[in-house]
């Protein structure tokens, strides 16, 4: 797995105006294929009268799934430029379409290129980024005496809390770094005097 990876901190739109065209970036976070196609269905929907709806899209922490489409427009100068500029911008889980009312001039095909790479950057850089990291989710388990302060040294010192259940034992749910497991379990047994227990499971990502 990637360490980590970026991707749109939400969904959103921007417009360029180039050469009397408008061109309408609308961008948003899609954890699947099927997420990135339906989103890309919906622009098109809500802007029926308008020329072409290009996209392009990037699902995977390792960007294992890339599609881009020109919509009409000349081969390579839509889908490819705007996939190029979510790649260069390390971006994951996202899809883009650019929706384009012509405009009556022609902008050629390195106009195009700049035109809808170059909307896409603006609308990453209007609406913001996030990274996010991969980690390790880990339950502890602690009697109730030490439960409370147990949480609250876990907070104060930033670690990831990501559920607390109080049953016959309290069990807490946190996020932890690959790297940080064994400074953690040292940790952990020196604030419980070695009462309490971990348990690693799967991994996943997280907001950094």
């Amino acid at each position: 797995m990637q360490e980590q990876y970026r991707t749109v901190a939400r969904a959103g739109a921007h417009e360029s105006e180039i050469n009397r065209s408008r061109f309408l970036c609308s961008l948003a976070p899609a954890a699947t294929e099927q997420e990135a196609q339906e989103f890309v269905a919906r622009v098109r929907k809500e802007h029926p009268a308008a020329g072409h709806h290009c996209f392009a899209y990037v699902i995977g922490a390792d960007a294992a799934v890339q599609k881009a489409s020109d919509d009409g427009e000349p081969g390579g100068t839509a889908g490819v430029p705007m996939l190029q500029m979510l790649l260069r911008r390390e971006m994951r889980y996202v899809v883009a379409v650019v929706t384009r009312y012509y405009g009556g001039v022609k902008l050629g095909a390195g106009g195009l290129i700049r035109a809808y790479g170059g909307v896409v950057g603006e609308t990453l850089d209007a609406l913001g980024t996030r990274t996010r990291r991969r980690f390790r989710l880990a339950t502890v388990r602690v009697d109730h005496q030490r439960a409370g302060k147990l949480e609250n040294d876990l907070r104060a010192t930033g670690r990831d809390v990501r559920e607390v259940r109080y049953a016959e034992a309290v069990t807490i749910e946190i996020g932890l770094p690959d790297a940080d497991v064994e400074a953690f379990t040292g940790w952990l047994a020196d604030a419980t005097a070695g009462s309490a227990t971990l348990e690693l499971g799967g991994e996943a990502y997280g907001d950094v």
